[in-house]
């Protein structure tokens, strides 16, 4: 017989480091309008900037507490001094060559290569926020965007269940090599998100615990 209690589904728990304020606020939003699959229990950490991702990222993974721990940043302008820093530390806490490659979400040079694609098609070439200002007052009304809190949550407002979907499309047109302007992986993860097979969680850290 029943005991009466309801039944407990254990979701799967995703922790995802983000570089900084629009990295998190971004994937709240993507989490705010519920287009990833309910089976993940995604959390999010500021690291408030990427000199903090490796040492938070070593942090949440030891705790324990997440199947999965990810990083989502941007590769900055060449030579990526700090982006590559960041995957050779994730590397050697790891003891693995490509441990990095399992687990950082990128955009190329910046993370609104990937939230302008809500709006519009062109890649971003530059990481400067006074070079993509004109950009983001275009598509979002926001004026001479520096990439403060407040004007982050209202571009924000802007990224919709709708343009989310075109988003995703773009993204995936994307290459995804870290080392050529206008690139991301992130069509790579918004696929596993949106899934029902999580077994690419057992893969990744197949590969981490090597």
């Amino acid at each position: 017989m029943p005991n009466g209690f309801p039944q407990i589904l254990d979701n799967h728990k995703i922790c995802i480091i983000c570089e900084g304020s629009e990295e998190y606020e971004y994937l709240s939003r993507l989490k705010e309008l519920n287009v990833w699959n309910k089976q993940y229990d995604i959390s999010l950490v500021n690291a408030g900037g990427n000199g903090n991702i490796p040492a938070r990222y070593q942090d949440r993974y030891q705790n324990g507490a997440d199947e999965l721990v990810l990083v989502f940043c941007d590769t900055e302008k060449k030579p990526h001094e700090q982006y590559e820093d960041i995957k050779r530390k994730i590397n050697e806490f790891h003891g693995v060559d490509n441990a990095a490659d399992e687990v950082v979400m990128f955009g190329n040079p910046c993370t609104m290569q990937i939230i302008s694609k809500h709006w519009t098609d062109d890649n971003l070439k530059s990481p400067a926020k006074l070079v993509n200002a004109p950009l983001i007052k275009e598509y979002t009304g926001v004026k001479n965007y520096k990439g403060r809190t407040d004007q982050i949550k209202e571009v924000m407002e802007h990224v919709t269940k709708d343009n989310y979907k075109v988003m995703c499309r773009r993204v995936n047109n994307l290459v995804s090599d870290d080392s050529v302007t206008g690139s991301s992986n992130f069509g790579k993860f918004i696929k596993l998100f949106e899934g029902e097979d999580s077994s690419w969680i057992e893969t990744i850290n197949g590969t981490l615990d090597r």
